[in-house]
């Protein structure tokens, strides 16, 4: 992928009268923009400490970009190929629109400092075409190439966890019972800002009300992403972990929730719920953050602690072997 150029953000459209092809044209100017120079100034400079490419990974039908973060030794030389090292698979926020480039200063940040390997998935976005299901598949799917190719990678395949912010949370969650279903032992899952709940009850959450029409997300795009992720005709139970049948046996999750926030309360919901089934579960709230402050390092001041919050889960829940294994 070419790196992009763009300086301008483009207008905000009118999302509820917003066409296919208008959703397109947004979508691609805007992560054009997420993906420039001038957008640093809101979404953070890259740890120095991390080597940052773009790769494919071959799935059945299709490939995927992903973005890898890996450690550097020393000032420039990066990394590859050691063994045994910590996986991340990160999945970007955004729904609709987004890109795993917005998401280098967090993701840098624990490849250098963990140190681990950081692999965020350019899944595919939602649009009448491509609802949710297929954001999921794409992220499972990457997981599982990974992890049956732990020399390729270098990575230690029973040393993995999830990290996912908002809808990338929500993929994440849905992931995570996945691999539960298919006996693949997780170590950590962390979830930001997640947006759990895509049923006819979404929006009756009462952060919804409270903050219904914040700068980073309003009502009006959660009803487009609701629209868009739920395919015609689909149980929307099934795509939202909120309601999930059973939530016991899941790895450990750290729930990170920005107080002014129109889905707060699904990231506490969840929470509650993960806890009640005994999943080790802790709930982190961040007063005054709004949606998205961990991707906004440079306009949110509560993103730092949230990064270091992070980190230290992940460098707990990685450090010890635990005999998890991965696919055959």
């Amino acid at each position: 992928m070419s790196k992009a150029t763009a300086t301008e953000r483009p207008p905000e459209p009118d999302w509820l009268t917003m066409t296919a092809q208008d959703l397109v044209a947004y979508r691609d100017a805007e992560n054009r923009f997420r993906a420039s120079d001038a957008a640093r100034a809101i979404t953070g400079d890259p740890d120095p400490g991390a080597a940052i490419r773009w790769q494919e990974v071959a799935l059945p039908g299709r490939e995927v970009p992903v973005r890898v973060y890996r450690p550097l030794r020393g000032c420039d030389d990066e990394i590859d190929g050691l063994a045994g090292m910590p996986l991340v698979l990160h999945v970007h926020g955004g729904g609709f629109v987004g890109t795993a480039v917005q998401c280098d200063w967090v993701n840098s940040h624990l490849a250098a400092r963990l140190p681990a390997v950081v692999v965020s998935v350019e899944h595919r976005l939602l649009a009448p075409d491509t609802p949710l299901p297929a954001a999921v598949d794409d992220v499972w799917g990457v997981l599982r190439n990974v992890l049956e190719h732990p020399a390729q990678w270098g990575i230690d395949p029973a040393r993995t966890a999830l990290f996912g912010e908002s809808c990338g949370a929500l993929i994440s969650a849905l992931v995570a019972i996945r691999a539960r279903e298919a006996g693949l032992r997780l170590q950590a899952q962390v979830l930001v800002n997640p947006a759990v709940d895509v049923t006819g009850a979404m929006l009756d959450h009462a952060s919804m009300t409270e903050h219904a029409h914040t700068a980073a997300l309003a009502l009006p795009q959660l009803r487009l992403f609701q629209r868009l992720a739920v395919p015609p005709g689909t149980d929307p139970r099934a795509l939202s972990p909120l309601y999930a049948d059973d939530l016991d046996g899941l790895a450990p999750a750290r729930v990170v929730v920005p107080t002014h926030d129109p889905v707060a309360d699904h990231g506490r919901r969840y929470a509650e719920r993960l806890q009640a089934a005994g999943t080790p579960t802790r709930l982190s709230e961040y007063a005054g953050a709004g949606h998205a402050f961990l991707s906004m390092p440079g306009v949110a001041q509560q993103a730092e602690a949230a990064r270091a919050e992070i980190l230290e889960f992940l460098r707990v829940s990685l450090t010890v072997r635990t005999g998890g294994k991965a696919l055959r």
